[in-house]
Formats: C-alpha cells, sequence, structure tokens
C-alpha cells in the first residue's frame, strides 16, 4: 500500500513538473518572439529607408539623363532650323537668279522670233525667185526640172563606175602583189623566231652495263630470265659480244623505255628471277604512266596553256613516247604550237587559241584504242568530248582538209603544221612505214579469240603472241600459228620471212594465309 502511495505520488510530481517546465519555456518562447519580431520590424524599418534613398537617387540620375537627351535634342533642332533658314534664303536668291535669266530668255525669244519673220519672209522671196528662174529654164532648155535631174543622175553614174572600176583594178593589182609579199614575210618571220631543233627517233636503245657478267644473270639459267623479261615488254634483248652494252629493241619507244627502265631496276637492286622481274615490270609500267601525266603538265605549263581537261594532258604526254614519220610528236606539236602563236601575232588573231589549236592537232594519233577515223577527226572528236572550243575542234579537224575551214586560226595550224613538218631532216617516211606495218602485224593477231597481248620484235622478222591459257588450248595454240601465218602472207607485204610463236602458260597460283 505505502509503495502504491509512493508512485501515485511520484507520477503526480513528475506532471507538476511538466507543466511547470511547458508554462516557463512558453513564456521564454514567446518572450524571444516578441524579440525576434521588434528586430525584423526594425531592420525592414531600415532596408525600406535605405531602398528609398536609392528610388531617390535612381530618379534624380534618369531625369538628369533625360534632361541631357532632352537638351542634345533641342541643339540638334536648333542646328536644322538653322540650316533650314541658310537653305531657304540660298533658295529665295536661287530663285531671284531664276526670275531674272527667265526674263532675259524671254526677252532672247521675242528676239529670235522677229528674226525668224524675217528669215522666212526672205526664204518665200527667194522660192519665188528659184521657182521663176525654174520656169525659165524649162521654157528654153524644153525639158522639166524632174527629166534633167535624172539625165544628170545618170550622167554622173556612168562617170563614178568608170572612175570606181579603174581604182578597183589598181587596188586587186596591189592586193595579190601586197599579199603576196605579206604573206611570205609572215611565214619567214615566223619560222625565224621559232627556229627549234629537230631530233630523228630510232627504234634501239642501248643499255649499259659494268661488266660481262651481268649479262649471264640478264639471261639466267637456260634463258629463263631474259624470256620473262622479253614476255612482260615485248621488247627484244640482244646480248652479243658488244662490251659493256645491250641492245633493246623495239617499235614502240614506250616498250623500250619500260624495258630499259626495268633493266636498270634489276641490275642495281641484284635480284634477278622470273618473279622479281614481273615485279619490277609492272611497277614500271605505272611510273611510265605517271611520268606520262607529269609530262603533259609540264608541256602546258611550259606553253602558258591553263584550264586543260586531265585527260588531254595525259594524252599530250603520251606523246612524248610517240613518233610522226621519225619526228617526235610532242616536239613537233609544241614547235607547232609555238610557230602558230608567234603567226596569230603577226596577223592580229588570239595567240592563246592559236597556241592550244597547235598543240593538240596531232592527238588523234595517240589514241588508247585504234579507231577506224583519220587522226585528225579523232583527235578532233576527242577535242570534243572534252569540251574545248568550237574553233580549236575545227582547227585540228581540218589540218588535213577532212572537214571545211570555219575560222582563221585552222589554216594558221594547217600552215605552221606544214612548216614544222618541212625542216631539213625532220621526218624519214621509211621509218613511218616500218612503225605502220609493225603496227598492222600486232593488229591482225590480236583479231584472234583468246589472244592477250602481241609483240611484233626482230624487226618485224617475228611475231609473238601470248594467248590465255584458260580461254585457248594447245592445239588451239597450234591452229592459231598456222592461221595468223597464211593471214599475213595473203593481206600484207614484207620482206623475208615472219616467224610467229604463240606461247601459252598455265600457272597455279595459292596462297599460304
Amino acid at each position: 500500500m505505502d509503495i502504491i502511495i509512493v508512485v501515485i505520488v511520484g507520477v503526480v510530481a513528475l506532471f507538476l513538473g511538466f507543466l511547470i517546465t511547458s508554462t516557463i519555456l512558453r513564456k521564454n518562447v514567446e518572450k524571444k518572439s516578441e524579440n525576434i519580431l521588434k528586430e525584423a520590424e526594425e531592420k525592414g524599418e531600415i532596408i525600406k529607408k535605405e531602398k528609398i534613398l536609392q528610388a531617390k537617387e535612381k530618379f534624380l540620375q534618369l531625369k538628369s539623363e533625360h534632361e541631357k537627351i532632352i537638351q542634345e535634342k533641342n541643339s540638334a533642332i536648333q542646328r536644322n532650323e538653322n540650316r533650314l533658314k541658310q537653305k531657304e534664303g540660298t533658295f529665295s536668291q536661287k530663285m531671284e537668279e531664276f526670275q531674272r535669266r527667265k526674263k532675259e530668255v524671254d526677252t532672247i525669244r521675242e528676239n529670235l522670233n522677229a528674226q525668224l519673220e524675217l528669215v522666212n519672209k526672205k526664204q518665200n522671196e527667194i522660192d519665188k525667185s528659184h521657182k521663176r528662174q525654174v520656169e525659165e529654164l524649162e521654157t528654153i532648155s524644153g525639158l522639166s526640172a524632174g527629166e534633167a535631174k535624172a539625165q544628170l543622175i545618170e550622167t554622173l553614174k556612168d562617170e563614178a563606175k568608170s572612175e570606181a572600176m579603174a581604182h578597183i583594178t589598181e587596188i586587186v593589182e596591189e592586193a595579190k602583189l601586197t599579199a603576196n609579199r605579206e604573206a611570205k614575210k609572215t611565214v619567214i618571220e615566223t619560222i625565224q623566231r621559232t627556229a627549234s631543233e629537230y631530233a630523228n627517233e630510232n627504234s634501239v636503245s642501248v643499255f649499259n652495263i659494268d661488266n660481262d657478267e651481268i649479262k649471264g644473270r640478264i639471261i639466267g639459267r637456260e634463258g629463263r630470265n631474259i624470256r620473262t623479261l622479253e614476255a612482260l615488254t615485248g621488247v627484244e634483248i640482244i646480248i652479243d659480244d658488244s662490251p659493256d652494252a645491250i641492245l633493246l629493241s623495239s617499235f614502240d619507244p614506250v616498250r623500250r623505255e619500260i624495258a630499259r627502265q626495268s633493266l636498270h631496276k634489276l641490275v642495281t637492286d641484284g635480284r634477278i628471277h622470273p618473279a622479281r622481274i614481273e615485279e619490277v615490270v609492272l611497277k614500271t609500267k605505272k611510273q611510265i604512266e605517271q611520268d606520262i601525266i607529269e609530262t603533259g603538265k609540264r608541256a602546258t605549263i611550259d606553253l602558258g596553256i591553263h584550264g586543260m581537261h586531265h585527260e588531254l594532258i595525259r594524252i599530250v604526254g603520251k606523246m612524248k613516247y610517240r613518233s610522226s614519220y621519225g619526228q617526235n610528236l610532242l616536239q613537233h606539236s609544241k614547235e607547232v604550237a609555238n610557230l602558230c602563236a608567234t603567226m596569230a601575232s603577226e596577223l592580229g588573231l588570239n595567240p592563246k587559241i592559236a597556241k592550244r589549236a597547235g598543240l593538240l592537232h596531232d592527238i588523234g594519233k595517240v589514241p588508247d584504242n585504234e579507231p577506224e577515223l583519220p587522226h585528225a577527226l579523232h583527235g578532233m572528236k576527242l577535242a570534243e568530248k572534252f569540251k574545248e572550243k568550237t574553233d580549236i575542234c575545227n582547227a585540228i579537224g581540218s589540218h588535213h582538209e577532212e572537214i571545211e575551214m570555219e575560222n582563221l586560226i585552222s589554216p594558221v595550224v594547217q600552215i605552221c603544221d606544214a612548216i614544222s613538218g618541212a625542216r631539213p631532216g625532220a621526218r624519214r617516211e621509211v621509218v613511218a612505214a616500218y612503225i605502220q606495218r609493225l603496227n598492222k602485224l600486232e593488229e591482225l593477231a590480236l583479231t584472234y579469240p583468246g589472244v592477250i597481248k602481241t609483240f611484233a620484235i626482230q624487226a618485224g622478222r617475228e611475231l609473238r603472241v601470248i594467248v590465255g591459257a584458260e580461254k585457248v588450248s594447245d592445239a588451239e595454240s597450234s591452229q592459231i600459228s598456222y592461221d595468223l601465218s597464211k593471214k599475213i602472207q595473203d593481206e600484207m607485204t614484207y620482206p623475208g620471212q615472219i616467224k610467229i610463236t604463240v606461247i601459252r602458260e598455265t600457272r597455279a597460283i595459292s596462297y599460304a594465309k
């Protein structure tokens, strides 16, 4: 019982303590709240006063700026008013001057009108007098004025025709003499100003070696190296007793150059075997193609020709390895270009167009394929294809008179082509016929199915024909050799005899990975 009473008393005491504590805390909180509110009100008043001061300062600043702007505008208005007053004064002066001059002009007009009336009166009197005179002349002569005028005109016409015919005859005779003399003078001056060198092409190149040991390495075991090189390049390699020299024989300068550079690389490298030869020849062919492009670019730059299509530049570069009647085609075309520019300048024509036409006039001689057209017409088609001007295309196509000449550049190109080819020793007809015969010999073999490449070697005494192993059998190879020999006998004229060799090679290639 006592324990319960003690517990009750303790609980009551705790409750009373809680109430007293809560009351005290509440009073403290209320006191702190009042203090906080009071401080907040004081700070608010301070901030309010500061903002009011800032607003007043901003207002005064804006007011000052506004007054300044208004003052500037007023000044500008005042200046404009002053300018207007000045212009108004000037305008008034000009108006007064205008009125004064108008009065003067009116006075002059009145005087002129009076004088004009006098002139009209005198003109009427003159007309009447002239009419009386004409009537008197008609009465005396028995002819009307129209008939007399017609007779006078006919008389003057006959006299004028007679004098004109005499003058025309003199001018024509003088023009013939002068034209002949001037034409000769122009041609001679053109030739003298463009006197370039000429060089004949041959069909043999000499490859120099250090010692005769290299000859054996080039020949290879059982001649396999030299056979591979001849088969890949189409050039006959002549190794004889000549000391320190090997002859490369072919009518095609491109083939000879490929063979020469390939031999140089092989000898320099020291590794000479069929696989290496094939690799070097392939790389050399690519280098020659690049050299052709660079040669074309150099030729156009040297001549000052710009904006030419890249394919035409490549064709110009190919001219380096072609000849026309023994004359190097690129040198011939550059010479014609310079001659055309000189002659065009002498005649008052455009030298740039003439030079461009002269360089391109023989591009039909170096086609990628063999067209049926003459080289002049084929060159014109190429120029038209690559967007050359009409005058240039006509000059190319007409320089051998296959088509009609339509402008003054065309005869200039024709004349300069003849001048370049007519230099002493510039051309050899025999070489051209020889090269044409070898070309035809190769083309005959290419007409057979399965033929990949053909090479005319030994000055046209042997024709090597390479056929595809997958397309032609051994028996068919023999048949091609026989048929080709009969076709050459029937269609071609040649000295001695021609050996036809058909080569069929089978290769099995695999790769280890």
